[in-house]
């Protein structure tokens, strides 16, 4: 009898004693994001410990093309290209810019990297290349587990950040938008010749602003917010992401774009900005991602 009770607790201990080790590792904190530097595959819940190496960026990489040809600061001032209607035409300018930056989450929600903005010049090479500024300030801050589903931008400013002279960098690039059709900032210059439908070469200035002068008057926002498919990534690894730009769109769609009628003196006109920003939809694409 007396064994028997001697087995009996033993047992009822060794019970225990599982018990407890298995609510322990159940309940194992530490870091349990895998992209973490010190993820551990064991921890069951998050501590917040999850420490983030500094070299983890993201820079964004322009590149351009007309319906796929490429087209960079060596194809300007060549009439290589025919737009929807069916008139010749070259490229002699491109600049434009877009701003706050935005991440997508697997969550459905979304941050964007405060300060964000970027004006692209084909011209310049370096401006082909924008390395996001403050993105470290979330990776620090462990704001997010560092999985993207898809990446957004404004084309152009939107009106908190459309003011007029507020960017110095911007001001010395001669990118203000005149006060009086709207104020702010460009946000896009297309420019180049075109062979009209008299077979003659003429000059058109695809100009477009933030912010426009309706007919009555009154100034309203007109930028485009833009949400690029096939563009979600891990920040394992520092990471480039290519932005194209078809040049082609911005003559398509949704409106068909008539340089005979909209070439010139486009900057007060209402209809032309508004119609100019409606065809920034589909301009952007997600080229390669690489780590």
């Amino acid at each position: 009898m007396k064994t028997k009770t001697i087995k009996t607790k033993v047992m009822v201990g060794f019970l225990g004693l599982t018990l407890v080790m298995g609510f322990n590792s159940c309940n194992r904190k530490g870091c349990t994001d895998p992209l973490a530097d010190n993820y551990n595959e064991k921890s069951k819940k998050d501590d917040g410990t999850c420490t983030y190496s500094a070299n983890k960026t993201v820079e964004l990489k322009f590149t351009h093309n007309f319906d796929g040809s490429s087209v960079t600061k060596n194809e300007l001032n060549q009439m290589n290209y025919k737009n929807e209607m069916g008139d010749s035409l070259s490229f002699t300018r491109l600049r434009y810019s877009i701003s706050d930056i935005r991440f997508y989450l697997p969550n459905g929600d979304s941050i964007y990297v405060n300060g964000s903005y970027h004006l692209v010049d084909i011209t310049d090479d370096a401006s082909l290349v924008y390395t996001l500024p403050s993105l470290q300030d979330f990776i620090v801050n462990k704001d997010y587990q560092a999985k993207f589903t898809g990446i957004g931008f404004n084309y152009g400013f939107d009106e908190e950040d459309n003011v007029s002279g507020a960017y110095t960098d911007l001001n010395a690039a001669s990118w203000n938008w005149p006060d009086m059709i709207g104020g702010g900032y460009h946000q896009l210059q297309l420019e180049g010749i075109f062979k009209d439908n008299t077979g003659s070469y003429l000059s058109y200035q695809y100009h477009n602003g933030s912010a426009t002068k309706d007919p009555s008057g009154n100034f309203e926002a007109n930028y485009k917010f833009i949400k690029l498919s096939g563009s979600a990534f891990d920040l394992s690894a520092p990471t480039t992401v290519e932005i194209k730009m078809n040049l082609a769109n911005w003559f398509r769609n949704p409106n068909t774009w008539d340089l005979n009628t909209y070439y010139t003196m486009l900057m007060p006109n209402y209809t032309a900005q508004k119609m100019i920003t409606e065809n920034s939809i589909d301009v952007f694409s997600v080229g390669t991602i690489s780590q």
